[in-house]
């Protein structure tokens, strides 16, 4: 199969879908592999890697997606990039579509075949392809925080950790999962006073054991959910369910009652975000402030390291991407982790849950392939 890797174009976007160790096990596996001249100058790889990798370089990113089979990126796809997809094309990203309806309909106009990385699944029922940048994200998130909370940026003008003698930030994590876990880690280690609400009494004695009563664990009730925000510094939003938007579980209405300057990281914001007032951000400008609580919004975290982040997705796409390089559709067929992640097939959607959130019709792949 030839697979393409085009230059990821997203403000301050600077992964890449395939690295030059990656692209040597597809070429070792029989494929052959084209990038888009300096795709890889992010990570401080040069055309001449991917070269040495097996790959060749082109000019553009419109001879990438001509002249490729299957497209391997790293974001969604842009406007720009949409038009040039066509039908029998996979597309093999991350999509996030449920809060994204113009990308949705233009994935269905051009009739490819969309895996979303955040939806493939593994036999633990875990989803291994956003594991890896959810804990990039949560661990960045820490960092975000700290840099909004500073006086300059608007924030308190406190230190998450304290110092001898001085209260601590109080860091509240709202969801138990990967970004959240990393997130209070991060936190905790640092010195912060830390509590993690979630609704699975499981995953809070899970939590409660990891962290050796390091860190408070809660279960997310209404009243704890204001009690918990109220009385922060900063607030995590690392709330996730697959597929779909995520819910707004801080109103604006909740605002008034935090404290000015506080801090609010929504890691969630590429599922819309788990705060009503919530809308993306970029690295170029990260954060905004309603009623004196800041806000941090950024909908490609990772982006930001992207040596770390690169190598941690690609260690984990590359089974699947070979496995969709090998057998092509029929791997989707064959593969029940790789089927949950089609998301868009030939101008159907096949995933409920981002159907649903779109108001759109949901067709199962059964029905769609047949």
């Amino acid at each position: 199969m030839k697979v393409g890797v085009p230059k990821e174009i997203k403000t301050h976007e600077y992964r890449v879908g395939l690295t030059p160790g990656a692209v040597r096990e597809y070429v070792a596996a029989g494929h052959g592999v084209v990038v888009e001249t300096n795709a890889g100058a992010g990570i401080g790889a040069s055309d001449d890697n991917y070269r040495k990798a097996g790959a060749v370089v082109l000019n553009s990113a419109r001879e990438v997606f001509a002249s490729s089979e299957m497209i391997v990126k790293v974001k969604e796809p842009q406007p720009s990039e949409w038009t040039q997809l066509r039908e029998n094309q996979i597309l093999f990203t991350y999509l996030h579509l449920a809060p994204d309806p113009e990308q949705a309909k233009g994935l269905l106009k051009s009739g490819c075949t969309a895996i979303a990385y955040e939806t493939v699944t593994d036999a633990q029922g875990g989803l291994p392809l956003l594991a890896p940048m959810s804990e990039v994200a949560g661990r960045l998130s820490i960092e975000a925080a700290g840099a909004a909370l500073r006086r300059s940026a608007g924030g308190r003008g406190l230190l998450i950790g304290g110092v001898p003698g001085v209260q601590p930030a109080r860091v509240v994590v709202i969801g138990g999962g990967v970004v959240g876990t990393h997130a209070a880690r991060m936190a905790a280690g640092l010195g912060a006073e830390v509590t993690i609400l979630d609704r699975s009494i499981s995953r809070l004695r899970e939590l409660d054991e990891l962290f050796e009563g390091r860190v408070r664990t809660r279960y997310s009730t209404l009243d704890a959910l204001e009690g918990e925000v109220f009385a922060s510094d900063v607030v995590i939003g690392a709330v996730l369910v697959p597929g779909a938007s995520a819910p707004k579980l801080v109103t604006r209405s909740m605002l008034g009652s935090m404290r000015k300057g506080s801090v609010i990281v929504d890691v969630a914001i590429d599922q819309g975000g788990c705060f009503e007032t919530s809308r993306p951000t970029t690295h170029a400008e990260p954060t905004y402030e309603v009623d004196g609580v800041i806000h941090y919004c950024v909908a490609n975290m990772p982006g930001a390291v992207p040596l770390t982040s690169s190598q941690a997705l690609n260690n984990a796409t590359l089974p699947f991407g070979l496995a969709l390089a090998n057998k092509g559709f029929s791997a989707v067929l064959e593969n029940p982790h790789l089927r949950a992640g089609l998301n868009v097939y030939r101008g159907r959607l096949t995933y409920k849950a981002v159907a649903e959130s779109l108001g759109l019709p949901f067709s199962p792949i059964e029905q769609a392939a047949a």
